[in-house]
């Protein structure tokens, strides 16, 4: 059993979660959009990705039985700009999402949470693997710069993507 006050707090995850994958997906069509389909296809990875992390925290919220409470989800932005500037917001958001992770860690400390501290040590790692990944890709945009072959091969690179879900003992 967990306290009211963590439950709120994973539930507002949750809402952070769901947001990352709306964002994600709103920037996947907006690749799709501007013909950067691999491109599209990492940010829909991402999308299914946040999904999984929603759902895990979802899962554990019901296994402690208590009531997982669900919020409106904010709009993304509209204008994106170029890749690079996308993945610069995304490494943002990265790192807006680990200081939430961080700050759920120091609230099941207080709380001598045991449970708690277990469960979200593997948003804690995933969160380092985010945060990697975003600034591989901004290194490497800014290495092709404007460079349309570049682009296109960075393109190419990201249209193999796949989503691999989280597995179910962590």
């Amino acid at each position: 059993m967990i306290s009211e006050k963590m439950t709120e707090a994973l539930n507002g995850q949750i809402n952070k979660e769901m947001y990352s994958a709306y964002l994600y997906m709103d920037m996947s069509a907006h690749c799709t959009y501007v013909g950067l389909n691999g491109f599209a296809n990492w940010f829909m990875v991402q999308y299914q990705e946040e999904m999984s992390h929603a759902m895990k925290i979802y899962n554990y919220i019901n296994d402690q039985g208590e009531k997982v409470i669900l919020d409106a989800i904010e709009k993304p932005p509209e204008d994106f700009g170029t890749p690079l500037e996308m993945f610069e917001a995304t490494l943002e958001h990265e790192q807006f999402i680990t200081k939430s992770i961080h700050e759920l860690v120091d609230l099941a400390n207080e709380e001598k949470d045991y449970a708690t501290q277990i469960f979200l040590q593997w948003f804690v790692t995933e969160q380092i693997e985010e945060e990697a990944n975003d600034n591989e890709l901004i290194a490497k945009l800014k290495l092709v710069g404007e460079d349309g072959n570049g682009l296109f091969m960075l393109d190419k690179e990201l249209e193999v993507r796949t989503f691999k879900p989280p597995a179910e003992e962590e």
